[in-house]
Formats: structure tokens, C-alpha cells, sequence
């Protein structure tokens, strides 16, 4: 049975679930939260976030134990510098509408305290759920993710008003940030929506007590109904999948292909033919991943470094050019604790995310991978043209 829009409630075996769908930077859906916490006085009340984004939504230091060596080590830039992003979506949308993003979250939270009820965190880990996402992506698809990720941060948001917010109701905050992609890749719309409203009705049928409140954005809420008294492999839906066979292809396969191009430049087209191979490869990974981090603003280093790495990486499948200038770029402008305590101000502005020593790193290593393949692809048809 339906109370309104935004309340639903649920049955399951022996459990009693209101299911309340929320807008993450609504002041009526918070409101919303805590009357309904406090009116139903539920054993358990679970919320749409994983350990992770639990904490740093209710830990104000977490960022400053963040290890960006290790970040970049594990390969995980581009999934901490997506999380920021959507993080700086959210909250530009909060400051406009005089709301904290995921204050619903935190009402949810103190309601669940005031009534003594347990507090069960219900949604997959983001890493999870972006790795998930990034591995189905190619090249390109990634490169347009990140040019809309960065429009995203300009201009737009002075014409939402409360009204638009509370039709965004309607949809995940992933789903609408990346919605043309999502319609797109119909897998990729899967893996953040699908997936995830599976893996939380699995967690909110598995939460104890027989009393539950679910607060989820509102765009999940059509999924969590449908799946309620589905069979769920929440084993597969918490794997990290392997990569893809063109992927491992692409990954030892170019390397091959430049260095017998190389070969077979000095073997058919003689010296000459050869240097001007290596020639075309060197000058085009290194000017555009250094083309990469300048246009991250690095540090003059920093840049050299990226030219220097860049032709030699490019090689090796194990290493990446943004890593070496992401470490370097560590290394000369080490984040202080101004930069980790400032970062939740900066990342609303794409200056911010220019200017604070934690992002501008990330951006780093990102842009410079970037410039380091697209100058494979255009390496490529200069030094085949050798044997024409």
C-alpha cells in the first residue's frame, strides 16, 4: 500500500518495511526522514550508503588520513577523483537550495539514535559499484565521462530550483549525472541502478529486527519493489568482475605491435625508416602526456616528467605514465592539512578542483594517462605510413 509519493509501504516474510524515497538535497525530503523515523519507532533503520561514504559523511577528518601515494599505487585515482566530482555535484546543488547533501542520511541517522533502533548501511561500496562501471567503458566513452563530470561543474546550477529538485526525485544522483552515457550503454545504467537496487533490497530483507524503515533516493524505489521477493546472488553483485579478454588483448597486445612496427621499420624501410618510427612515437606520447598534465596545471617537473615516462610506459603494461607524474606531482606539492580541511569548499568550483594540492593530483594522473593514449593512437598511423 502507498501513503503518498514517497512513502511506500512493503511486506516480506515477517518484516513490516516502510520504504521512504528521497531527493539527496531536499530540506523536505530530511524533514520527511526523521517524522517518519520517529512516528513508525522501527527495530531497524537502514540507509542508502556504503561504509565508506558513511563515514565521510559523518567523519569531517576522514580526508586527512587519505595516503595519495597509495591511492595512485592501487590504481584508484579516478575512482576517488569520480567520487569528488559527484560529491561536488551534490553539494553545489545542497548550498543553492541552503541544504547539506545527504542531510536526509543524517536524519536518518540521529532519528535511528533518538528511537534506539540499528542503523544498517544497505548500499554496495562505491568503489565497487565505479570499477564495475569504468571497466565496460572504453576509451573514448571515459574521455567523454570526465569532459561531462567537468561541465557539471560549471555553469547550470543557478536555475535549479526547489521544484526541479524535487523532480529529480525521480531518478539516482549517478543516474542523472551521467544519464546520456546511461542511455548509451544500457549496461552501464544497469550497474548503477539495476545492480544496486538489488544488492539494497537484499540488505534491507536481511537487516535485522522485524520492523524496518529503508530511506533511498526516490529513483530506486520502482527496482526495490520489484525485486523485494526475487532470488538475489549477492555474491555476484559484491565481485569485482575480471577484465575484459580485448582488454588484456589491447593491454599486451599494442605494446607488441609498436615494438615489431619498430622492428619491421628497420627491417623493410632500412635505418632511416626505423628512427623515423621511433621518432613519431616518442614525440607523440610525450607531447601529449605532457600536454595531459600541463593542462592539470603541474608542476614544471611534474610536466617533464610525464614527457620523460610517457614513450617508455607506454611499453610496459604495468606501468602508466599518469602514476610516475602523479607520484612526482606528490612529491613537490605535498598536500598539507589546509588542503584536506578545505576540500569539501573547493571541489564546488572547477577552480577549486584546479587549485587544491589533493584534486589537482588526481587530475594529474588522469589527464596525463589520457594524453599518453590518445598520443598512442595518433603515434600509430604516423609510423605506419613509414612503409608507404
Amino acid at each position: 500500500m502507498t501513503n503518498n509519493d514517497n512513502k511506500h509501504r512493503l511486506a516480506f516474510e515477517d518484516k513490516e518495511i516502510m520504504l521512504l524515497g528521497t531527493a539527496h538535497v531536499s530540506k523536505e525530503s530530511a524533514d520527511l526522514v526523521a517524522q517518519v523515523i520517529e512516528e513508525e519507532k522501527p527495530d531497524t533503520v537502514c540507509i542508502e550508503l556504503c561504509e565508506s561514504r558513511y563515514q565521510a559523511l559523518t567523519q569531517k577528518n576522514k580526508w586527512q588520513n587519505t595516503d595519495l601515494i597509495k591511492v595512485i599505487k592501487e590504481k584508484k585515482a579516478f575512482l576517488l577523483l569520480s567520487n569528488l566530482m559527484l560529491a561536488s555535484f551534490q553539494k553545489k546543488i545542497g548550498q543553492k537550495l541552503g541544504i547539506k547533501p545527504g542531510e536526509e542520511m543524517l536524519r536518518a541517522v540521529e532519528a535511528a539514535k533518538s528511537v534506539e533502533a540499528h542503523i544498517h548501511l544497505s548500499d554496495r561500496n562505491i568503489r565497487t559499484t565505479l570499477s564495475r562501471t569504468w571497466r565496460l567503458m572504453g576509451l573514448w566513452t571515459k574521455i567523454k565521462l570526465l569532459a561531462q563530470f567537468i561541465a557539471s561543474m560549471g555553469g547550470g546550477i543557478d536555475d535549479i530550483t526547489e521544484e526541479d529538485i524535487e523532480e529529480m526525485k525521480k531518478k539516482d544522483v549517478l543516474e542523472t549525472l551521467l544519464s546520456e552515457i546511461g542511455q548509451k550503454l544500457p549496461e552501464v545504467r544497469r550497474i548503477l541502478i539495476d545492480e544496486r537496487d538489488q544488492y539494497l533490497v537484499h540488505k534491507i530483507r536481511t537487516a535485522p529486527g522485524k520492523k524496518i524503515v529503508a530511506v533511498v533516493g526516490a529513483g530506486h524505489v520502482p527496482g526495490i519493489q520489484e525485486y523485494l521477493n526475487k532470488e538475489i546472488d549477492i555474491e555476484a553483485l559484491d565481485q569485482m568482475p575480471p577484465k575484459g579478454r580485448l582488454s588484456g588483448i589491447l593491454k599486451w597486445g599494442i605494446p607488441a605491435l609498436i615494438i615489431g612496427l619498430i622492428i619491421a621499420g628497420f627491417f623493410f624501410a632500412g635505418s632511416a625508416g626505423g628512427v623515423h618510427m621511433i621518432k613519431w612515437w616518442v614525440l607523440a606520447n610525450a607531447a601529449f602526456a605532457g600536454l595531459g598534465a600541463a593542462i592539470a596545471l603541474a608542476h614544471p617537473l611534474t610536466i617533464l616528467s610525464a614527457i620523460a615516462a610517457a614513450p617508455l610506459t607506454s611499453l610496459n603494461p604495468m606501468i602508466a605514465a599518469g602514476w610516475v607524474s602523479g607520484l612526482v606531482e606528490t612529491l613537490l606539492r605535498k598536500p598539507k592539512v589546509m588542503d584536506f580541511e578545505s576540500l569539501p569548499d573547493d571541489i564546488v568550483s572547477a577552480r577549486g578542483f584546479w587549485t587544491n594540492k589533493i584534486t589537482k593530483i588526481l587530475l594529474v594522473v588522469v589527464f596525463t594517462n589520457i594524453g599518453s593514449s590518445v598520443g598512442t593512437f595518433v603515434a600509430l598511423p604516423l609510423m605506419i605510413k613509414v612503409f608507404a
